[in-house]
């Protein structure tokens, strides 16, 4: 499965490493295969890529003929680590992003990662791609190489303006490649506390103590001052518009999940694991859990 969007910062590697670490604890076999320059996936699995290692740089430019006689064929299985985690990894480097120009130079370019991973397909009950933020050949290889895509959103106000962009791009695929390309999930991230309005109910479980109620039935509660009547007026302006994104995210996609802020991710992030082995009853975590029971569902 691939996570895909254009734009950066919509929580797709985060999406990508958090459903791989539930995937494993579930007992399956898991490959992250980073396609991204950035390398974000492979540094959040704690691996370190060498500039003298073989990553996806070399598995990509193995099918370009001019590729100097200096570096054999690279197969895919050849770069495979394991982390720490118990996902294997496929290491980024930054050298991929010289890749992408010499791709649009070859025959057959969008199918390049597909053959490579067909493989070792065999070897693992899950593989799961992370593709860059851009819209060159990295990203339609992965597209071109998944059974299920997977759609990334971000919560803020911009989250849907790249959608209309995305469905050219599976159009332009079905036309150029033969092949239709439907997402089956968007994960809307850092789904932010404005999805709740002021006022809001109290949840089950809250009790105000004896001096409280007291306090509310004696004194006089104070006029709200112009800051605080402002607040109230932004807090429900965003959570009519964040109710507004997620009927049309709805629309959209089949399928939607969101995933709550939570700090506890980029703890993780910075020991290198999933939040399924730092945090797994965190909000986040069980959002992430429930993602991946769906995903174990598509198998």
């Amino acid at each position: 499965m691939t996570f895909s969007h254009h734009k950066g910062g919509t929580g797709k590697t985060t999406s990508c490493l958090n459903i791989a670490g539930f995937l494993v604890q579930a007992g399956k076999k898991v490959l992250v295969v980073d396609c991204d320059p950035q390398a974000n996936a492979t540094v959040g699995l704690r691996y370190i890529s060498q500039a003298t290692g073989k990553n996806m740089y070399d598995v990509f430019m193995s099918g370009f003929e001019d590729f100097p006689e200096t570096f054999p064929v690279t197969p895919i299985s050849e770069i495979i680590r394991n982390t720490p985690s118990g996902i294997d990894l496929a290491p980024s480097h930054l050298d991929l992003v010289g890749a992408d120009p010499y791709l649009y130079r070859m025959e057959g370019r969008a199918g390049i990662l597909k053959e490579a991973l067909a493989t070792v397909r065999d070897q693992y009950d899950y593989i799961l791609i992370d593709t860059p933020p851009s819209l060159g050949q990295l990203v339609i290889n992965g597209l071109y190489a998944a059974d299920h895509l997977i759609v990334t959103l971000d919560s803020g106000s911009f989250a849907l303006d790249g959608v209309a962009t995305l469905s050219t791009i599976f159009s332009d695929m079905k036309e150029d490649l033969g092949r239709e390309i439907k997402p089956d999930m968007a994960i809307v991230s850092r789904w932010a506390e404005g999805a709740t309005p002021a006022g809001h109910p109290e949840e089950p479980g809250e009790k105000k103590d004896l001096m409280s109620l007291f306090r509310a039935l004696f004194y006089k509660k104070p006029e709200p001052t112009q800051d605080e009547i402002r607040s109230a007026e932004e807090q429900k302006a965003e959570h009519e518009r964040l109710i507004t994104m997620m009927s049309e995210v709805q629309r959209l996609f089949p399928v939607v999940y969101t995933i709550p802020f939570s700090p506890l991710i980029y703890e993780a992030q910075k020991r290198g694991l999933p939040i399924s082995h730092f945090a797994p009853d965190s909000s986040a975590g069980v959002a992430y859990k429930t993602i991946a029971e769906e995903v174990l569902r598509w198998h």
